[in-house]
């Protein structure tokens, strides 16, 4: 079978190439070329490809460059910098994996020819009765779903993911044991076009302007001030200038036209429910019970999704932040996701 295989110069995707290959599979590994500005911290450097194109070389695959550049600026950049402007608290990850390594990377696959795409992703597809599915991996740590719960049925049939069923220790034995130059690289835990010796702040002041803001409390009395009213998020602790003894107090809502953050106690923090938008499903849309979870290494919780395509808690939650992805579970299977509004 031919199989495209994105390789990010991880040791995930190149345990993922290796098994693939010893499964007697036509293998082509590619990389993406996504971000052209600075990087240190995610997938996107130079060193990366680089790694990628070594071990197709210790794997005696072909290996190609792919240039989306523009698709990542227009899906993934912009949308992070035009999110922040609107106070919402945006999830690149997961908008690079919807438009860039699947979307698109699947639209070049059917060009060249290839069957399925493979990745280095913690997940597993479970077959169901409806067809197939995308699960939790078996290393739960290192799980993954949350950020891949866009996939359907139909782009879920032609991909495959060879470590979901491996803990991170079992792929990195597994690397060692091929001599793979990768099998003691350090994972990628940021954004990769946000630098750790800028950050956040000084990426997204490069491209527009940053307002400072007030800080008030739930009675509207000012009681501190930030910088930059457009980095806060709902359920920040941090950097609103609230040191000292007292209470927890947590940023329950911000208001980024007024310049003004709302701060309150962890109960005040607490909703009923999460208003969504932008669903998507792995098949049919789902009413009803549910688990669901809020972030990439979130606990899942119950709740039921109403019929306006909504999630009302069994219990209140703390408030999540709008522009966050809200996934939806039945046991270790994914039914699909939302954006909170």
């Amino acid at each position: 079978m031919k199989v495209m295989v994105a390789m990010s110069g991880g040791v995930d995707s190149s345990v993922a190439a290796a098994l693939l290959v010893k499964e007697g599979h036509d293998v082509t590994g590619v990389t993406l070329k996504l971000w052209g500005g600075d990087s240190d911290s995610g997938c996107c450097s130079v060193s990366d490809v680089d790694d990628a194109r070594r071990v197709a070389q210790q794997l005696d695959i072909d290996h190609f460059v792919f240039n989306f550049g523009a698709d990542f600026d227009a899906h993934v950049v912009d949308p992070y910098v035009n999110d922040h402007l609107a106070g919402r608290t945006p999830n690149p990850c997961i908008e690079c994996n919807r438009h860039l390594k699947f979307d698109r990377l699947l639209d070049r696959a059917d060009i060249l020819g290839y069957e399925i795409l493979a990745t280095g992703h913690h997940v597993r597809v479970a077959s169901t009765q409806d067809g197939p599915r995308l699960a939790r991996a078996v290393d739960t740590e290192k799980d993954q779903s949350y950020v891949l719960h866009m996939l359907d049925t139909k782009v879920i049939s032609r991909c495959v993911f060879p470590v979901g069923s491996m803990t991170k220790a079992e792929v990195r034995d597994h690397a060692e044991r091929l001599g793979l130059r990768t099998a003691h690289k350090a994972e990628s835990q940021d954004v990769c076009f946000i630098t750790r010796s800028d950050g956040r702040e000084a990426f997204l002041s490069a491209r527009t302007s940053l307002t400072p803001g007030v800080v008030v409390d739930t009675a509207g009395r000012q009681v501190s001030t930030v910088a930059s009213v457009e980095l806060v998020t709902i359920g920040q602790r941090r950097g609103l200038g609230l040191g000292g003894p007292g209470d927890r107090t947590f940023a329950i809502d911000v208001d980024v036209p007024a310049a003004r953050v709302t701060v309150g106690t962890a109960a005040e923090l607490e909703r009923h429910g999460v208003e969504l938008r932008n669903h998507v499903w792995a098949a049919d849309p789902v009413l009803g019970p549910v688990l669901v979870q809020v972030s990439a290494h979130g606990e899942p919780v119950a709740g039921v999704i109403d019929g306006a395509g909504n999630v009302i808690w069994s219990t209140p939650q703390p408030r999540v932040a709008p522009g966050q992805s809200v996934v939806f579970y039945a046991d270790d299977i994914v039914l699909g996701g939302a954006i909170a509004v």
